[in-house]
């Protein structure tokens, strides 16, 4: 393992197993989480992190000094290793990962172009159906998924950079025809990933989008105590997603309105209508500020029948 390689991980823990695992060379922790909030294709500039940091200021109280240490600094660091001309990224299936992932490439794309650019995914292990993440693995496995790291071609780097551009576009509508059209993408998770995504938008029926009414499911079908414990289950079931403890939480937040309390969590009476598509939730959820990538959240409805997006013309 060469000194002149660069390894950009999807995470801390990755990073953190890695060192201790003595892989040699650079490490960059890419600290994003770009499958929510407004993104432009722009990767790195001006516009894009001011994007960045006006999302996680107004949705996660993330304060400018913690945003700047945290993720700027690490970005700068990143420009500024121009000499390991080998860079492998290390990214999980979920679609928390493969966002950040596209994002990175794209600009490695730009900023980056002719270094080598290698992959490395998580993977099943035998035995069971779960996809473990990076961090999960054994060390034994961690070298063999090193060993048999996909080597990215220009096509695949473009392909991924096209992915990033319809994901940032003010329209999931095309996103929504191309991703499935390309089986011999190396990115092995990123049609299921995409399909999660699509589903984040509105339903038809009831105003929520597919995570919302998994929260709403999950709360009305055991007996939490605390929110907390409703935080465990969604972490504990919800994998394709890829979300933390604070990405539930802020969404259990947004749906108050359809809870009296969550300690213990209880559902109102509107919360069980909503739930069984009785009532649509979308008029008091809009927002007009509510973005995924590129796109009005709240601009296109999710019909679950067709499984197709529907944009909404004033």
């Amino acid at each position: 393992m060469s000194s002149s390689i660069l390894h950009i991980t999807n995470g801390d823990s990755t990073t953190n197993y890695l060192k201790r695992l003595h892989f040699s060379g650079g490490f960059i922790t890419w600290r994003e989480m770009l499958c929510e909030g407004k993104t432009t294709v722009d990767v790195g500039s001006e516009t894009f992190w001011k994007n960045r940091f006006d999302f996680l200021k107004t949705s996660y109280n993330i304060s400018k000094r913690k945003f700047v240490d945290f993720t700027l600094k690490e970005y700068r660091n990143l420009c500024s290793k121009k000499e390991s001309k080998e860079i492998v990224l290390w990214f999980d299936h979920d679609l928390f990962c493969l966002i950040n992932m596209i994002a990175v490439i794209s600009w490695l794309k730009t900023y980056r172009k002719g270094y080598h650019i290698s992959l490395v995914t998580s993977s099943k292990t035998k035995g069971s159906k779960k996809i473990k993440g990076l961090s999960e693995h054994t060390e034994n496995q961690i070298q063999q998924l090193y060993k048999n790291r996909i080597d990215l071609s220009q096509d695949d780097i473009e392909y991924a950079d096209y992915i990033w551009e319809l994901y940032c576009s003010d329209s999931p509508l095309r996103l929504e025809t191309v991703y499935k059209f390309n089986p011999m993408s190396p990115f092995t998770y990123l049609v299921e990933a995409l399909e999660a995504h699509l589903k984040r938008f509105p339903s038809i029926k009831n105003g929520l989008n597919q995570i919302e009414n998994t929260i709403l499911e999950t709360a009305n079908s055991h007996k939490f105590t605390s929110k907390n414990q409703l935080v465990q289950q969604l972490l504990k079931t919800q994998t394709t997603y890829g979300f933390g403890d604070l990405q539930y939480e802020h969404h259990t937040e947004q749906l108050q309105k359809l809870f009296t309390s969550f300690n213990p969590v209880k559902l109102s009476r509107k919360g069980k209508k909503v739930l069984e598509n009785q009532l649509n939730f979308y008029g008091e959820l809009r927002n007009e500020n509510s973005y995924l990538g590129g796109a009005k959240k709240y601009s296109f409805l999710f019909n679950n029948q067709s499984e197709k997006l529907l944009q909404i013309t004033s």
